[in-house]
């Protein structure tokens, strides 16, 4: 069937007075025929306007014709315009369609041929909309490929793969998406709904309205025009006159027969709702077996069957069962609300007061409950390691406060665990017993760290579980999803609040114990309370730094947003500076005593073991801030502060001031008169010695003191060293009565020179073994020493020989040239002082033979001679 709708301003009239208005109006009052391609569609013609006439048209031998309108007189009007019939398509068992269609015969598109078929079974022929091009594949094989499917897509086993392989298998790609734009044009097509099929099929709604009302009015007219009234209000009288006489005939037996069948209906009452007659002693067994689920699924079916009933015998039992539900969502929420308990039974106690629609918000509840238990344990631990450390001032053993299976808490675990990968040299040394004398306070932090790893995690996640939902039963009533997430948003500051307050109480203990002085004064009562004046060594506080981190970690692993843990990283970030100081304040006092355990033994190399002892000391002190001065992620540097610096460096300048006093204690006075307890002064202090001054910068101070000391020993070593060596050259010179006017020709060099040539040896040897780059600043010093007196002495003589001045000046040149690489400014010149205070050679002979006196010297002493040559490359420092 196709609907046709067309203008009559289109239609020409083969009559002469026919114009269009009155074709319509014929059409409307006189008309005998409407024709359409040769089909009369007169019966479905509707005249909508002087211009439009509507109908339906059937089945056509030609798609193409005219329209013909044909009057009762006769007449005919026709249209010259060609008009193409479009013939509808087949409208399949599962379209809406506004007129009936025949679903016997349809063409079965599976094997080609017209067979009557289930209406169900039938599917369009190309679901896809593009060619269908059959493959090759032979069917066997595609069967054994997908075992147990099927290439039909109304199979339940319907396989796509096998479906494109068999009829698209060379399809292209962009063929594909046409395809599936196809299919999404189709179901967007099905998705219009019932509105597309009530506004194409309107006329066929009123067609059947009008119907109806026509029907109705003709019933009506034949109840009032006949006088006896309608048929059936006749049959209605007849019926009510039988069934007035049976009453009276058979009163009394119908009157048993009722009272049977109430007794009857009762007993198959009580046998059909015996459920809920036994309801609530069947809830009180179940609720003592702890079947929870079995009670509220026994409640959810019976408030679903007798909810509403206004049977008084239902009404009555089913107000018990609502009086035994009430005491369970009590019992219920009593258990929920102890502690301690784990995440399960929260959520299960939940789920269940959720499924019996309790009042209020229990999971809320059991929220606000947890966060106060958590609060309760951390000042309870804090609580009873004060009282502990007041009854046994002792130290205390981690180990009591472990699991009640004796082991160590994972958290100390894994601290030592990366204190030994780090090859820390915190326990380097040291037995397992460390572990047994813990602090308190190191022990309580530990424990606290522990507690609240332990239950914020599940803390935080009945957290999240309560935003998402599924604390709650599944199957719970969307208006309390609706006013849940109300909760959620009204409660996310609430949560965030008590997050907070368990941050700030886990750090406000971690502050009262290891940093008293942090707290204000009004909370050291609460948080505080310790009363120890010795403090933590650096070693355990670098221990407990690491537990606060292991802390944090896990904790950020949560996902807790990081404003909430910032202040772990403040109070992270203030017990490393604590660190620092105490260990560097530390180091000061192990250096202050190391002067009293100087051995004097020294080594191969010339070296006592204080040297060693310093540097062990300061690398022990630096190894264990290794970790203590490394950023973590989040962190900040210790020396971010400008205070910090200025106190860490104060303080390293103090270690080095020490040490420096130490050794000119060592260096000055005998083993007995070495006394340290006048530097039991506050290491920490910014000026312990009254010599160093504010304008100094804090390097240059301590470089000062250094220099200041390397000078004051260099000095007393010469003085010790180079004094005999020139007290002896006076004596030398004028031994056995020696005199410059009247001596012998020279043979050789005098032994007092050769003599003060050894103890220079002497010096260069000792001074050598310690190290070789101090031999050039010591000799040089020994020279000037040696040459200004020989200077000196050459120009006390009044006057020389010719063998006097040839003897000097064979022994001042042998000086000079022996110890030339050490020659220095002042050296030389005393040197040339010397020898212009002698007379000139007046001829070539002496010079030949003072020359030839020279070498004779340094030939027969080119083995004592060696030292200062080996050396030839070496600077002269002064």
């Amino acid at each position: 069937m196709s609907r046709c709708s067309f203008s009559l301003e289109s239609l020409p009239c083969s009559h002469a007075c026919l114009s269009t208005s009155l074709l319509a109006y014929c059409l409307k009052f006189h008309s005998r025929g409407l024709t359409i391609c040769g089909h009369n569609c007169l019966l479905t013609a509707e005249w909508m306007s002087a211009s439009k006439i509507v109908c339906r048209v059937g089945q056509a031998k030609n798609d193409k014709g005219d329209i013909i309108v044909t009057t009762k007189s006769g007449g005919k009007g026709t249209s010259t315009v060609s008009f193409k019939l479009l013939k509808p398509e087949k409208i399949g068992i599962l379209d809406q369609s506004a007129v009936w269609v025949d679903e016997m015969n349809y063409y079965d598109m599976r094997t080609d041929r017209n067979k009557g078929i289930p209406p169900l079974s039938l599917r369009p022929a190309n679901p896809l909309g593009i060619d269908i091009e059959k493959s090759k594949f032979p069917q066997k094989d595609l069967e054994m490929l997908f075992h147990g499917m099927s290439a039909d897509f109304t199979s339940e086993n319907f396989s796509a793969a096998w479906y494109l392989i068999e009829n698209h298998s060379t399809t292209s790609f962009e063929q594909l998406k046409m395809a599936v734009a196809n299919l999404k044009r189709q179901a967007s097509k099905k998705s219009e709904g019932s509105l597309a099929c009530v506004k194409g099929g309107l006329s066929t709604f009123f067609e059947a309205q009008d119907a109806l009302s026509a029907i109705h009015q003709k019933l009506e007219a034949d109840g009032t025009e006949k006088v006896g009234g309608s048929m059936t209000q006749k049959l209605e009288s007849v019926l009510n006159r039988a069934s007035n006489t049976a009453d009276t005939l058979f009163q009394e037996v119908l009157g048993r027969k009722d009272k049977a069948d109430s007794t009857r209906n009762a007993l198959n009452v009580l046998q059909r709702f015996k459920f809920l007659f036994n309801l609530p002693l069947n809830i009180e067994r179940n609720i003592q077996k702890g079947d929870y689920d079995v009670v509220i699924n026994d409640y959810e079916k019976a408030k679903s069957l007798f909810g509403k009933t206004e049977v008084q015998v239902f009404k009555k039992y089913y107000a018990q069962v609502e009086t035994r539900i009430e005491a369970l969502r009590e019992l219920l929420l009593a258990k929920l609300l102890e502690t301690p308990s784990t995440l399960h039974d929260q959520k299960r106690y939940i789920r269940y007061l959720s499924d019996l629609h309790a009042p209020g918000d229990p999971a809320w509840q059991c929220i606000g409950a947890q966060h106060r238990w958590i609060l309760q344990l951390m000042h309870s631990c804090k609580e009873g390691y004060v009282k502990d450390l007041k009854g046994n001032p002792g130290l205390h053993s981690p180990m009591l406060d472990a699991e009640s299976d004796g082991r160590p808490s994972a958290l100390a675990h894994l601290t030592q665990t990366a204190s030994l990968k780090r090859g820390s040299s915190f326990q380097s040394g040291r037995d397992d017993t460390w572990r047994y004398r813990t602090p308190h306070r190191v022990a309580f932090v530990e424990k606290l760290t522990k507690l609240v790893l332990s239950q914020l995690p599940n803390f935080w996640k009945l957290w999240i579980s309560y935003v998402n939902g599924s604390l709650f039963s599944e199957t719970a009533e969307k208006s309390g999803q609706i006013e849940r997430s109300k909760n959620v948003r009204q409660r996310q500051s609430d949560f965030k609040k008590m997050i907070q307050e368990v941050m700030h109480s886990l750090v406000k203990l971690i502050r009262g114990a290891l940093l008293p002085l942090s707290i204000r004064e009004g909370e050291a009562r609460q948080y505080g309370g310790w009363d120890v004046k010795a403090e933590l060594s650096g070693q355990w506080l670098a221990h407990v730094i690491q537990t606060v981190r292991l802390t944090y970690e896990s904790l950020t692993a949560l996902e807790i947003p990081n404003d909430m843990l910032q202040i772990i990283q403040d109070v992270i970030l203030d017990l490393r500076v604590r660190c620092v100081t105490v260990t560097l304040q530390h180091t000061a006092q192990e250096v202050k005593r190391l002067a009293e355990k100087e051995d004097w033994i020294v080594d191969n190399e010339g070296l006592t073991s204080l040297p060693c002892q310093f540097e062990q000391c300061i690398a022990h002190s630096l190894q264990s801030l290794n970790d203590v001065l490394e950023c973590k992620p989040g962190e900040a540097s210790v020396f971010q502060q400008p205070k910090t610096q200025e106190e860490v460096c104060q303080l390293s300048i103090n270690i080095m001031q020490v040490f420096i006093y130490c050794l000119e204690q060592l260096s000055t006075k005998p083993d007995a008169d070495i006394d340290t307890t006048h530097l039991s002064v506050d290491v920490s202090s910014p000026d312990l010695f009254g010599s160093i001054h504010e304008d100094f910068s804090l390097t240059s101070v301590s470089m000062a003191s250094l220099k200041e000391l390397d000078q004051r020993l260099f000095e007393n070593y010469i003085e010790l060293k180079a004094d005999p060596i020139v007290g002896s050259l006076e004596p030398g010179i004028y031994a056995g009565y020696f005199d410059w006017k009247d001596c012998l020709p020279p043979t050789g060099v005098r032994n007092y020179l050769k003599e003060a040539l050894v103890n220079i040896i002497a010096v260069h040897a000792e001074v050598f073994a310690i190290s070789k780059e101090l031999v050039p600043r010591v000799l040089s010093r020994v020279v000037e020493a040696v040459s200004e007196e020989l200077s000196r002495l050459m120009q006390c003589v009044s006057s020389f020989s010719k063998n006097g001045a040839l003897q000097a000046r064979l022994e001042i040149c042998a000086l000079r040239d022996t110890v030339a690489i050490y020659l220095t400014s002042e050296s030389r010149s005393s040197f040339k002082q010397a020898l212009e205070a002698l007379p000139q050679l007046s001829s070539g002979a002496d010079k030949k033979f003072l020359e030839e006196l020279l070498n004779k010297f340094k030939s027969s002493m080119h083995l004592q001679l060696t030292c200062f040559q080996a050396a030839s490359a070496a600077t002269v420092k002064t």
